[in-house]
C-alpha cells in the first residue's frame, strides 16, 4: 500500500477513532479529579456513538468509509437549494421561475411598488429572446373587456369569466388554509378557482366561483368500484358555486400518468370529499373508464352538460400525439357536440410530484399547443363554438398577452397564485414539509398561513396583473385583449435575425381567421 493510500485509509477510519478515543480518555481522566468536568463526557461519547453507527452500518458506503466526516456531505447537500437561491443564484438563473419573475408577483400581491430600476438584465441578442412591438400611438385599454363568455349555443348557463383565473390545485396537495385563501381571493377579485381533480371540499366553498375538475379517479362523483356516478355528479355539479366543469384528460407536468393516494393520507375528511373509503389506498388510473375514444368523450361531455342543467363543459389536455387531438375535433364535427371550452396545459406546467422523465420530456410546449389547437378548430369550422384556456407557467402580463395573441381566450395560473400566497419556491411540494404552509397537511406549518391576509394578496395579484396587462397591450396599440395579434411579438431565431410570431406560427396576421392548412403529418 502506498503512503498516500495508507494516509487516505487512516483518514477514513483510524484518525477518527484515535481522536474520539483520545478525547474521551482525556476528559475521563479529568473528570476523575474534577467532577465538574464529567458533563464534558457527553460530547466524546456522542461522537464515538456516531462513529460506531457509521462504521458498522452497510447502507451508505460513504459513511462506512468516512464515519462522521461523511455526514457533512449529506448536510451540505440538504441545504444546497437554499444556499444557491439566496447566495449564488443570478437574477435570471432560478428555475422554474427566476428572481426577476418571483418578486413581481410578491409586489403585486402586496400592493407594493411594481417597478424595476436601471435597466433590463436579460440579453436581447440571445437566441430565443422574445419581445413585443410597441406603438407610437398607444391606447388606453378597457379593463371592462377583460372578461369572456364561456358557453356556446348548446349551453344553458354560460359563465362570464375573467381572462385570468386560478389553475387546478387539489385540496390534499394544498393545505386547507391555502385552498381557503385562494377561494376567498377569487371571490374578492371576481374570478374563477379551479378545484383540481381532488374534489370539492368545504374549503372551496368560501364564496368564490368554481371550475370543478374531474379526473380519471372521478373523485366526488364515483361509486364504490371507482366508476363515474351520475347521482353524485348531479348533486355536486348543481352547487351554485360551480360555474364550469372540466374533464381532465392529461396534465402538462405528467401527461398519461395516474396517481396514488396512500392509505395513511386517506383520512376520513379526504374520503368524504372524494367519495372513497377512508384509510384505504386509492389508485387514479392513467385513463378514463367512462369513455375510451373520441366519440365516447363527446357523448360523455354531452351527458355532463345534461346532468348539470346546461353548465359550460370542457376538457383539459396536454397535447402529445397530434392525430389523437385531430380525432377529437373530428368527433366534435361528426357528432355536432361541441365542448364549451378546451384547457391547453403546456408541458412546462407545474405539479407537486411527478417522475423526472414526465416533467422534463413529455408533452408539447404551451405556445406550440395553443397554435395547433386554434388552427385545428378553425380548419374544421368550429372555432367559434369553443373557447381556449391556456395554462402553463403564466404569471405576467407578457405571458397572458402572448397566449392571447397566439389564440387563447383566457388563461390560468397555478404557481403565480402560489407565489401570491407566499410560496418561496423551496421545491419541497412533494415532501409534506412546505415551509410556508401551502403544499402540506402539517398543521404546525399550514396554521401559519393567515387566510385573511393571503386571500387579499391573491385578489391583489389578479387585479394588478390585469392592470399591467391593460398598460402592456395599450402600449402596443390595443384596447381589447382579443384584438392582440401575433405579429407584434417577435423571437430571436439566430444571431442576425428575428421572426414575428405571425411568421413563425401563422401565414397571416390574425389568429382566428383563415389560418394556413394543417399538415396532418
Amino acid at each position: 500500500m502506498s503512503s498516500r493510500k495508507f494516509f487516505d485509509h487512516l483518514v477514513a477510519r483510524q484518525i477518527i477513532w484515535f481522536i474520539a478515543i483520545t478525547f474521551l480518555i482525556g476528559v475521563t481522566v479529568a473528570a476523575l479529579f474534577h467532577k465538574e468536568y464529567s458533563v464534558h463526557l457527553i460530547a466524546p461519547l456522542f461522537i464515538i456513538l456516531i462513529v460506531c453507527l457509521d462504521s458498522f452500518q452497510s447502507k451508505h458506503t460513504l459513511l462506512k468509509n468516512f464515519p462522521l466526516i461523511g455526514r457533512f456531505r449529506y448536510f451540505f447537500e440538504s441545504i444546497r437549494p437554499e444556499f444557491r437561491q439566496y447566495f449564488f443564484e443570478g437574477e435570471l438563473d432560478g428555475k422554474p421561475f427566476n428572481r426577476r419573475q418571483r418578486p413581481i408577483v410578491y409586489q403585486r400581491a402586496k400592493n407594493e411598488k411594481q417597478t424595476i430600476s436601471f435597466g433590463m438584465q436579460d440579453d436581447p441578442n440571445r437566441i430565443g429572446y422574445e419581445w413585443a412591438a410597441h406603438s407610437i400611438y398607444p391606447k388606453k385599454a378597457n379593463e371592462q373587456l377583460f372578461r369572456i363568455t364561456v358557453g356556446n349555443e348548446q349551453c344553458k348557463q354560460p359563465y362570464n369569466a375573467s381572462i385570468f383565473n386560478i389553475s387546478a390545485m387539489s385540496y390534499g396537495a394544498l393545505s386547507k388554509t391555502a385552498v381557503t385563501s385562494l377561494n376567498k381571493g377569487a371571490q374578492l377579485g371576481n374570478f374563477a378557482h379551479n378545484t383540481g381533480e381532488g374534489g370539492i371540499s368545504d374549503y372551496h366553498l368560501q364564496g368564490g366561483d368554481l371550475i370543478w375538475q374531474i379526473g380519471t379517479g372521478y373523485f366526488g362523483c364515483r361509486d364504490d368500484e371507482g366508476n363515474f356516478s351520475d347521482e353524485l355528479f348531479t348533486e355536486r355539479a348543481n352547487y351554485t358555486q360551480v360555474k364550469m366543469i372540466e374533464v381532465k384528460l392529461s396534465q402538462g407536468a405528467k401527461p398519461g400518468h395516474g396517481g396514488l393516494l396512500p392509505a395513511e393520507k386517506n383520512t376520513v375528511e379526504i374520503a368524504k370529499i372524494r367519495s372513497i373509503k377512508p384509510n384505504t389506498t386509492v389508485h387514479s388510473p392513467s385513463a378514463h373508464t367512462a369513455f375510451s375514444d373520441a366519440e365516447g368523450l363527446m357523448l360523455f361531455l354531452a351527458k355532463l352538460r345534461k346532468l348539470s342543467n346546461g353548465k359550460p363543459i370542457g376538457f383539459k389536455i396536454c397535447i402529445g400525439r397530434k392525430d389523437e387531438f385531430i380525432e377529437i375535433v373530428e368527433a366534435m364535427f361528426t357528432t355536432g357536440i361541441y365542448p364549451d371550452f378546451i384547457t391547453i396545459d403546456g408541458a412546462e406546467g407545474g405539479t407537486g410530484a411527478a417522475p423526472l422523465e414526465f416533467i422534463d420530456h413529455m408533452g408539447m410546449a404551451l405556445t406550440d399547443a395553443i397554435v395547433f389547437v386554434n388552427r385545428t378548430l378553425t380548419q374544421f369550422g368550429i372555432r367559434e363554438h369553443v373557447k381556449i384556456m391556456a395554462s402553463g407557467k403564466i404569471i405576467s402580463a407578457f405571458d397572458i398577452s402572448k397566449s392571447l395573441a397566439l389564440g387563447a381566450d383566457a388563461c390560468y395560473s397555478a404557481r403565480g397564485m402560489m407565489f401570491a400566497l407566499g410560496c418561496i419556491q423551496a421545491l419541497q411540494c412533494d415532501s409534506g414539509k412546505c415551509p410556508v404552509g401551502i403544499a402540506t397537511q402539517n398543521k404546525s406549518l399550514y396554521k401559519g398561513l393567515e387566510v385573511s391576509d393571503k386571500s387579499v394578496r391573491v385578489a391583489n395579484f389578479h387585479k394588478n396583473t390585469l392592470k399591467a396587462l391593460a398598460e402592456f397591450i395599450g402600449a402596443c396599440g390595443f384596447i381589447n385583449p382579443k384584438d392582440v395579434t401575433p405579429d407584434i411579438f417577435s423571437r430571436k431565431t439566430s444571431e442576425n435575425s428575428s421572426l414575428t410570431f405571425a411568421e413563425i406560427y401563422y401565414s397571416n396576421l390574425t389568429r382566428r381567421q383563415n389560418p394556413e392548412p394543417i399538415n396532418f403529418n
